[in-house]
């Protein structure tokens, strides 16, 4: 540490950091620097000069965020020198600014606006035209106004530095620079892209879904978590008279940092579709009829009551999505334990859960996941990291950026935001095979201290995911490495602590007679199904068979915030829920981190909190402890039961028999649930589904596949991709076009078509 004077005040600080980072560190009292191209996240670009202070000693004023800090040194940030540089400077960049603060959505929330009020005049000595820059078009979610663009480059440089795609750039130098993309009318890719409106101190860029909607004097803000990741992204809900506006990040470095990905910002739409459910239903001689509630829980329990008593609870199975929250799980597998049934599940992608015994008590990254950027190599195996979980990898681009090498595993060449040391791109079924070999990558894990092996949905959705684990795990215990499971879902770490599993109850224990998992429920045809959460023809795997199984079933009692076809086709019953900002709950993140939120907007209609509603059917079947009274009272209760339970030791998975070998004659289905068409609810995130990120359903395989099977004679749209491996056809999951599809992960058998 070297110590300075900064206003008369003497502060230690760090060798190396500016004068800016000293004086935001100290926090002192009567020291302010203003600045616009400078943030703690981004590389000092010192482009603005709006940080310009004294230092002692130094013939004109420095910029504050590109000097760094010497032994001895004093600085004055309130001098006369140095308030004067700082309204000289301000009065050049409102030369050309429009000045449109009353139409503006920055107006009331903007750096500029805030800053020129001390350091601004009420006059401008500049009486030339003023420049108009041309708007730019940014795609669906990024509203732009490019005329009162600064120049700051915050957006430049994060699409550089943290996105990892450079998207925007500067052209033309002077008067005449200019922000935007290289080609024309080039919509952003970046599933990051969001960030650039909170960067932005002027209302240059700002939310397209929020233009002129609102103005931020007007919002109310609360405090969220995001309803789509694992690692439990910290939020601010704005809202206006009860409505969403807009959600924006909330900083905390251990998860997210000062980031959210797009799917977290604007999937609040969402809430707003017009299939939304807000009164109970129920379907008598094959008709829908709205009803109120005591009549539609009658209605179910009298169903389920009558199926137990015929059948036996063993015929009755609950699937619930992966999204839903602590004390949805926990109440969901205390009421089919209450009434005598395992056949409860959250994992709704997988058909391979075999080896589930020996699965940790919850699954999580193996390590904190501020700890990830620190690895030496990182092996990622069947993952589309960008697209399952965003921040996840910007932390390995992070990583990446301080030397560590990234190797993966995949069926696809995915484009990432960092380099591959090396990849192997196989079908599904050849990444087994090359895993099962146990020399992956060797040259590159031996004797390398920090290693962190990474299974992502393509491996955890593996019809053989059980052998994976096993070789995965063999692979990290001969290097010492961490294994980590990055499930989709925000809340798959609490559906395992909650017990929302077949094989343990909701403090861990092995339960004896396991029951079906949800993929074993379907396959097995049972007599009646409880759905919460989820749309079974776009969320369950394997949706044809799911679907029969579920017309077949003689109830079918669905917790659902929509009233889809699927559901209108299948269910018996379907009962309104809340959904996120409406429900108070709890995500636990891939650190094990409980985080709780509360309700920030009313519930719509006559809907209700799934956990309320699961706690009165439990009434109704005259279960004990169905007495909850707050969300909060439910947690506790985990929070009790989960205590000395925080573990990431595996036990030692069986070995598995002979891996069989994929014929050459075939073709193999890779199958992946799209960005934005994971859920329910970002599925209905209207401007998010128009973003040019958002893939749209068709058949992908590289040239050489097309040619050898003849594929240009299938009458569906085909497109070639040669980042598809060999003998691999990709048809995404999650879209109704792709429902009647067979088997995920499986072979697909051709046959002639004769017109």
């Amino acid at each position: 540490m070297i110590e300075i004077e900064i206003d008369g005040q003497k502060i230690e600080v760090t060798p190396g950091s500016m004068i800016i980072e000293a004086v935001d560190s100290a926090c002192l009292k009567n020291s302010k620097i203003p600045r616009f191209c400078y943030h703690k996240k981004l590389s000092i670009a010192a482009n603005c000069r709006m940080c310009l202070v004294e230092v002692e000693k130094a013939p004109k004023p420095l910029p504050a965020c590109a000097t760094p800090v010497t032994p001895g040194m004093k600085v004055f940030t309130q001098s006369v020198k140095a308030i004067d540089a700082q309204k000289s400077v301000m009065e050049f960049l409102l030369i050309n600014h429009p000045l449109d603060c009353p139409i503006c959505d920055q107006g009331g929330a903007c750096e500029l606006q805030d800053i020129s009020m001390e350091y601004g005049q009420d006059f401008s000595r500049y009486d030339e035209p003023k420049r108009s820059v041309k708007d730019e078009n940014l795609g669906s979610l990024i509203s732009t106004d490019m005329t009162r663009c600064i120049q700051c480059t915050r957006c430049v440089r994060f699409g550089q530095e943290v996105a990892g795609v450079r998207e925007l750039g500067t052209i033309g130098r002077g008067d005449r620079m200019e922000i935007g993309t290289y080609l024309k009318s080039h919509a952003m890719k970046s599933e990051l892209s969001g960030n650039i409106i909170d960067l932005c101190p002027v209302g240059a860029l700002t939310s397209k879904p929020f233009r002129f909607r609102a103005r931020a004097w007007e919002l109310d803000q609360a405090e969220s978590i995001a309803a789509h990741d694992g690692i439990g992204s910290n939020l601010y809900v704005q809202t206006l008279r009860g409505k969403i506006m807009r959600v924006v990040p909330r900083e905390n470095e251990q998860a997210n940092e000062t980031w959210i990905s797009d799917r977290d910002r604007f999937s609040y739409q969402g809430l707003y579709s017009e299939d939304r459910l807000t009164v109970p239903m129920i379907k008598q001689d094959n008709q829908w009829i709205e009803t109120d509630w005591t009549s539609a829980l009658d209605f179910a329990v009298k169903k389920l009551k009558a199926i137990r008593e015929i059948h036996g609870a063993h015929e009755i199975a609950a699937i619930a999505s992966p999204n839903s929250t602590l004390e949805e799980f926990y109440l969901l597998q205390k009421f089919m334990r209450g009434i005598g049934s395992q056949h409860i599940d959250h994992r709704i992608h997988e058909s391979d859960s075999s080896d589930q015994n020996q699965m940790p008590f919850y699954p999580s990254l193996g390590l904190p996941i501020s700890a990830l950027q620190e690895q030496e190599i990182i092996v990622i195996i069947g993952s589309h990291i960008h697209h399952e979980h965003p921040l996840i990898a910007h932390r390995i681009r992070k990583a990446f950026l301080q030397g560590a090498k990234i190797l993966c595993i995949n069926p696809i060449d995915f484009e990432f935001a960092f380099e591959c040391k090396d990849k192997i791109i196989a079908s599904p079924q050849k990444m087994l095979e090359r895993l099962a070999q146990q020399n992956l990558f060797e040259k590159y894990l031996t004797g390398v201290n920090k290693i962190s092996i990474l299974l992502g949905a393509l491996a955890l959705n593996h019809p053989e995911a059980s052998k994976i684990r096993f070789y995965v795990q063999q692979l990290a215990d001969k290097h010492q490495a961490t294994v980590g499971y990055l499930y989709e879902g925000c809340n798959n770490a609490g559906a395992w602590i909650a017990g929302c599993i077949p094989h343990r109850g909701s403090s861990g224990e092995i339960i004896s007679s396991s029951g079906y998992s949800a993929y074993q429920a379907i396959q097995a045809k049972l007599k009646a199904y409880i759905l919460l959460n989820m749309e079974p023809d776009l969320d369950l795997v394997n949706s044809e068979i799911a679907m029969k199984a579920l017309r077949e079933a003689e109830c079918v009692i669905a917790l659902s915030a929509y009233k889809p076809k699927s559901l209108l086709d299948c269910a018996d019953v379907i009962l309104p829920v809340a959904l996120f900002a409406e429900n108070s709950g709890t995500y636990v993140n891939l650190d094990g981190q409980f985080q709780s939120f509360n309700t920030v907007v009313p519930l719509q209609g006559e809907s209700r909190p799934a956990w309320k509603i699961l706690r009165v059917l439990g009434n109704f079947f005259q279960l004990n402890h169905f007495d909850y009274v707050t969300s909060e009272s439910i947690c506790d209760e985990i929070r009790n039961l989960f205590k000395n339970k925080i573990t990431h030791k595996i036990q030692k998975f069986p070995v598995p028999v002979e891996t069989r070998h994929c014929l050459v004659s075939t073709l193999q289905r890779i199958t992946e649930w799209s960005i934005y068409r994971a859920d329910a609810l970002v599925r209905r995130g209207e401007a998010l589904q128009k973003s040019v990120t958002s893939e749209a359903v068709c058949i992908k395989v590289n040239k050489n596949t097309a040619l050898k099977y003849d594929l240009n004679k299938i009458k569906l749209e085909i497109k070639i991709d040669e980042r598809i491996a060999d003998d691999c056809v990709w048809i995404p999951a999650g879209f109704e076009e792709s429902v009647l599809l067979d088997k995920c992960f499986d072979e697909i058998k051709l046959s002639a078509h004769h017109d």
